[in-house]
């Protein structure tokens, strides 16, 4: 009998150790990393010129103030390209207004999309060749830029000497559902990767970018094939920095967290079709999926269910009267569910205040692991399935990431 409470006492002091290593995994990650992601430098007038270019499909919401925010930029010379890529809304119609404003605007009407193309993929490979400008700015529509935000970037891509700067900018939150799920954008890339070893290697392995803000070298951007050498992805925050790497360029991210703003998504649909729609392509990918939801579930989740459910049987014995047989052992799985506990927390709550998160995200962590979890499942699931994804009324092939041939003959 004594043996047997021994082996039970043994085995929850190594399930502990084991849940205590996975937290600390993302942990250490995260707050190592902190010191390489940092925002640019102090903007330096450059006279530089940028080429700013802004895919744009039924962007009428967002449009005008994203220009008319990249028109007041300081510091640098900038010329804005917008395509309307077959908008049904007032986009082009914003576009045109402003540009009859101000010369440095210029609407560019998009084509019909060719096969094996995703819509902005093609967008900004059109935009790319419009210009001559030496550095290209590519942004989405629903993001806004401070004055100095580009040339902060581009004095920081110059004195990092790389090809290919991104940077993720101020998450701006709504509905419930954003609130749990976009803040782990910065977990999932604080704490997965690391960015000491990214920025001593071109290794493809170590490729990241947040495809709504990348600054590019002309020259180096169409060396490597630009966005036509990753035509049919959804994932252009990931796979554009992997073919800048795979061509021996450089790539880097910044912190943009007080330099620019986005609204992603504006409802909980919006937001899980969104995170589904290029999930295969990153953490979703057949190949990744099950060492991440092993580590997210040992790491994230299962430190508080077991540290609830340790706690609940520590009450119940003391209210019974019971003692624990080897209290040594009671004490080492109390202090390792502690560690556990404190390890998943700790990112979360540093990015309550660097990165300005709501804190109950934040206390609901775990929830939200088990909600991006779902997501990347689900995106498998379909598409093992052969399911399209639907996006900005564009179906595309849920395994390539090119339009569906029936979604646009219908």
């Amino acid at each position: 009998m004594m043996h047997s409470a021994t082996t039970v006492a043994m085995g929850l002091v190594a399930l502990a150790g084991v849940l205590c290593f996975f937290a600390a995994i993302p942990a250490v990650m995260f707050l190592s990393n902190l010191r390489w992601y940092r925002a640019p430098g102090d903007a330096v007038s450059t006279g530089m010129r940028v080429a700013v270019l802004i895919p744009a499909r039924n962007e009428e919401r967002n449009i005008g103030e994203c220009v008319e925010n990249v028109l007041g930029s300081r510091g640098v010379g900038v010329e804005v390209l917008v395509l309307d890529d077959a908008s049904t809304d007032r986009t082009a119609e914003i576009v045109r207004k402003i540009a009859l404003d101000d010369g440095r605007v210029r609407l560019v009407a998009g084509t019909e999309l060719p096969m094996g193309w995703n819509g902005k993929q093609h967008a900004c490979w059109v935009l790319a060749q419009q210009t001559d400008v030496p550095l290209l700015l590519f942004l989405d529509a629903d993001v806004r830029l401070m004055p100095d935000t580009v040339a902060r970037c581009v004095g920081e891509m110059r004195a990092r000497m790389v090809a290919l700067l991104s940077g993720f900018p101020r998450q701006i939150l709504g509905g419930w559902m954003e609130r749990m799920l976009l803040p782990l954008i910065h977990f999932v890339l604080l704490g997965l990767l690391p960015m000491g070893r990214m920025r001593k290697t071109t290794k493809v392995a170590y490729a990241a970018g947040c495809g709504q803000f990348f600054l590019a070298e002309r020259e180096a951007y169409f060396a490597c094939g630009g966005h036509a050498a990753i035509r049919d992805t959804r994932h252009d925050g990931l796979r554009l920095p992997e073919e800048f790497r795979r061509h021996g360029l450089r790539t880097d991210l910044v912190d943009l967290t007080k330099l620019a703003e986005v609204r992603m998504y504006c409802s909980a649909s919006e937001v899980w079709m969104g995170l589904a729609k290029n999930a295969t392509e990153g953490l979703g990918s057949p190949k990744r999926i099950g060492p991440v939801t092993a580590l997210l579930l040992l790491g994230q989740v299962l430190p508080v269910v077991a540290a609830v459910l340790w706690f609940a049987f520590w009450v119940s014995s003391r209210v019974v009267g019971a003692t624990f047989d080897d209290a040594r052992a009671a004490a080492m799985v109390s202090l390792l569910l502690a560690v556990a506990v404190v390890a998943s927390y700790v990112p979360r709550l540093i990015a309550v205040r660097k990165f300005r998160q709501p804190v109950m995200a934040a206390v609901l962590h775990p929830l939200g692991i088990l909600m991006l979890l779902s997501i990347q499942w689900y995106a498998l699931a379909r598409q093992m399935l052969g399911r399209p994804v639907e996006w900005r009324a564009r179906a595309y092939a849920s395994g390539t990431g090119e339009e569906v041939v029936e979604a646009r003959r219908g």
